[in-house]
């Protein structure tokens, strides 16, 4: 694997070159005509005419000749002239193959006398030599081909290296702040993130944000990005307006509500789209802790996946929000609210999270008060552990109403077999998911139930307080009970309302 230093030393390289390209090139100057320069072989005698020193005299013979006609030689002119005619023409050594006087000529080394053996000997050494020469050559091939190799991989690892921060594949949905200061360069920026743990590549950054030419564009101030963003998001988030100007809204989710009903109220205080919020809740994978608890594959009987996790609180949100920002500040919440002391009980209790939150959603909806809360915990456990006596039915009546209010109206087609797999008067165990959204004291009333022997409760609604029975003759009695004071109460309001 190539390392960083060998990655940023590259992006060094491809920084460079478009900063090449960047600087304009200077203007060129208009060639000035150059003067002639002479050759080697012109004398400079061909440029001045020449001045001998010494003036020719014209030749004077000692002794002067008669004169006479120079149409008419003299007889011994004639002698001379067939004289030379007659002589062969002087050969020269250019005419010949012969030195010239004066002139040392190469002589060539005569072959040294050898014997055969010696021959042989001398052919050998030639063709060792031949031999070694062809390997060294194909020795060199095979140097530069793995060089060309090694080069060609660790070019291929560095552009999956960086090509994977760019895209942001293996970070995470965490948002964290992320301040820009005044007069801050991209250079600046990117180092920025780097040690942030935003992004691996400052340089690649830094490339990336020329390219996009968004250098001039980030905003000073308070941002929120993550790792798992891409580049690409990361600046459009670092160009956009700062998260102090934006518009804050808070939404309070109470105890047991349904993603569904959270979802209606972000839309209604227009912090993201109802749908969209659903779509991006139920996607998880945001990198929190507890994600690691959840179940690797997902029932086909289960209606909405992570209902249970959307934490009960109050929240600060944007307006016009990412969706996938919404979810990530409420994981969050659950996050931390799940401490390491409530995982280790939960296996000491042999539950999965998704057992936890279900079973918790349960109590949520029956417990009129959080003091009565590891009672009704306390029914389902001993239900569960005696599932031969009722046939391991819990029997609670907020599983239907969760069919008839939320998945029903909810569904894309309607499914008996889904229908069924939360109605806990049909099913055998816990349902096929959570019913609503408990809070913490839902979730530590299932982890420390009281120790009853407890097997049946009913609620009286109009007073909030519960009856617990041991046995179905006692339930009997204490519904009675209840119903008797539901109608004392209507008649004494009927009276009330009779007598003004």
């Amino acid at each position: 694997m190539a390392s960083n230093h060998e990655n940023d030393r590259l992006l060094d390289e491809i920084l460079k070159q478009t900063d090449k390209k960047r600087t304009p090139a200077p203007a060129e100057k208009p060639q000035q005509s150059k003067p002639q320069e002479r050759t080697s072989h012109e004398s400079e005698a061909a440029v001045r005419p020449y001045e001998p020193k010494h003036a020719a005299q014209p030749y004077q013979p000692k002794h002067a000749a008669p004169e006479r006609s120079v149409a008419q030689p003299s007889d011994m002119e004639k002698t001379t002239i067939h004289q030379k005619s007659e002589m062969p023409r002087q050969r020269t050594a250019d005419s010949l193959d012969v030195p010239i006087a004066g002139e040392e000529r190469p002589q060539v080394r005569p072959r040294p006398q050898q014997t055969r053996a010696q021959r042989e000997a001398e052919a050998k050494k030639r063709k060792r030599r031949r031999r070694n020469k062809s390997a060294s050559r194909i020795y060199g091939v095979l140097i530069m081909l793995t060089l060309i190799i090694v080069i060609s991989v660790l070019l291929s690892v560095t552009i999956i290296s960086v090509g994977k921060d760019m895209i942001g594949v293996e970070g995470t949905k965490t948002l964290v702040p992320f301040t820009i200061p005044e007069g801050a360069t991209t250079a600046d920026i990117a180092e920025d993130l780097h040690e942030a743990g935003i992004i691996e590549y400052p340089k690649a950054f830094v490339l990336f944000s020329r390219l996009s030419k968004a250098d001039a564009s980030y905003v000073a101030g308070e941002h929120e990005v993550s790792s798992i963003m891409a580049y690409e998001a990361i600046i459009d988030e670092l160009t956009g307006v700062e998260v102090e100007d934006r518009v804050t809204v808070d939404v309070m989710f109470p105890e047991g509500t349904t993603v569904y009903a959270a979802a209606k109220k972000l839309e209604e205080a227009n912090v993201c789209d109802a749908q969209k919020f659903v779509y991006y809740f139920n996607q998880a994978n945001y990198g929190y802790k507890f994600e690691q608890y959840l179940p690797t594959t997902v029932s086909k009987l289960k209606f909405c996946k992570m209902e249970g996790y959307l934490f009960p609180d109050t929240y600060t949100f944007y307006e016009e929000m990412d969706p996938s920002e919404v979810c990530l500040k409420i994981y969050k919440n659950f996050n931390v609210k799940m401490t390491d002391t409530y995982y280790a009980r939960m296996e000491e209790l042999g539950l999965t999270l998704d057992e936890l939150v279900t079973l918790a959603s349960i109590v949520q909806a029956e417990a009129a008060t959080k003091s009565v809360m590891k009672d009704v915990s306390s029914v389902f456990w001993n239900r569960m552990k005696n599932p031969a006596e009722f046939a391991n039915k819990l029997q609670s009546d907020p599983t239907r109403k969760y069919v008839e209010q939320t998945i029903k109206p909810n569904i894309d087609l309607a499914d008996q077999t889904i229908y069924d797999a939360y109605d806990t008067y049909v099913c055998t165990g816990l349902p096929a998911g959570a019913i609503g959204n408990p809070g913490i004291d839902a979730i530590e009333a299932v982890l420390y139930p009281n120790d009853t022997n407890y097997y049946y409760f009913y609620a009286n609604v109009e007073t909030g307080v519960t009856y617990f029975a041991t046995t179905l003759e006692e339930h009997y009695q204490n519904e009675a009970m209840i119903k008797e004071q539901q109608k004392q109460a209507e008649e004494a309001r009927k009276q009330a309302e009779g007598g003004q």
